[in-house]
């Protein structure tokens, strides 16, 4: 079965090799304060700051998964009053956990179809975090560098927040343009799920030891001193990390790959659209290059998801409101070309053209 769903996804092949490398290393038995581990966690943060550009001045945490970030941000920042901008179910879903720990909390929803209004901003009176999903999973859409980067030109002195679960080691990302950024490991990066990097600006790291909330175990600044030493609070995933540090040794630097999703990205959704299928989000300045939505009827749904599982091709499922009249690509590195052909071979076979 070729999986194309959204997460967890298909992972590189490599993986099975790499396991059974972890396995007899030996690392996989070792404690996690031994010098063995750190050698691991130090080579690991070194291969993403050099192959995703990631600055000198920021520093990277191993986290469970991207829902265990919003509760270290969440808890770490308590005191700040935070301003989330959605568009869709998991930037949404984001603001609701926030607001059960601060009820004052508050966003700003906006049309999946445009970018996010800049203007409709300015009603904001000093937030201490601004939080957007750079990627929405659910919808297929995303918030390109240049509006994240007005965004930071607006709210200089608030901490930006960017959740891109999604997008994370499959498209660039201008780090200096946030101050805290978080994925999980299952879709862009090709491992399986139950790891998460979240990666934080200087001037994050600073507020953080500034108001140290370090009341409940996973907070930041207690994260922090562990990273000091590379180490974690509580027992990591090493083997996830330790596949982390084989993907990043083999796949190549983020400026390759980002060209290589964006293109096979804006190639899909033209084959999509000539074949008579329409894309879930019409304006294509908006569109996501790592997650593609094709809306339909649900029985015409239903009917190409069976038929593509009969092919051995697995298809995701539309997602909250989308549910039954989507189905969703995922576009992510460890997806090959000629997989994607066989998906193209088997979606003419719908064509309305």
């Amino acid at each position: 079965m070729i999986s194309f769903y959204p997460g967890p996804s298909k992972v590189y092949p490599q993986i099975k090799e790499f396991m059974a490398e972890a396995y007899d290393s030996g690392i996989l038995s070792v404690n996690h304060r031994s010098p063995e581990f750190v050698d691991v966690s130090k080579k690991t943060i070194q291969l993403l700051r050099d192959k995703l550009n990631i600055p000198n001045e920021f520093t990277i945490f191993f986290t469970s998964s991207a829902t265990e970030c919003w509760e270290i941000i969440g808890q770490s920042f308590i005191d700040l009053y935070s301003f989330h901008l959605y568009n869709g179910a998991f930037g949404e879903k984001w603001m609701e956990y926030r607001k059960k720990l601060m009820p004052n909390a508050s966003g700003l929803g906006f049309n999946p179809q445009k970018t996010i209004g800049i203007n409709k901003l300015k009603q904001i009176i000093n937030p201490g975090l601004i939080c957007l999903t750079q990627n929405e999973t659910s919808n297929a859409t995303q918030v390109k560098n240049k509006t994240i980067k007005k965004i930071r030109k607006q709210f200089s002195d608030s901490l930006i927040c960017v959740d891109a679960t999604s997008s994370l080691a499959g498209i660039e990302l201008e780090w200096r343009n946030a101050d805290i950024w978080y994925a999980s490991v299952q879709k862009c990066f090709g491992l399986p799920a139950g790891l998460a990097v979240m990666i934080c600006s200087k001037r994050a790291v600073e507020k953080a030891l500034e108001i140290n909330n370090n009341q409940h175990y996973n907070s930041l600044p207690f994260l922090i001193e562990k990273m000091k030493d590379f180490q974690t609070t509580y027992t990591p995933n090493v083997l996830n990390i330790y596949l982390l540090m084989k993907v990043m040794e083999m796949v190549p630097k983020i400026d390759k790959v980002h060209n290589k999703i964006k293109s096979r990205a804006l190639e899909m959704n033209k084959f999509l659209i000539k074949n008579g299928y329409s894309p879930l989000i019409q304006n294509a300045n908006v569109r996501s290059y790592t997650v593609l939505g094709v809306k339909d009827t649900p029985e015409r749904i239903a009917q190409i998801k069976k038929g593509a599982k009969q092919q051995g091709l697995l298809l995701g499922n539309g997602y909250g409101n989308w549910k039954s009249n989507t189905f969703r690509i995922a576009n992510f590195p460890a997806i090959t070309k000629e997989e994607f052909e066989q998906l193209k071979d088997f979606l003419s076979k719908y064509s309305k053209s």
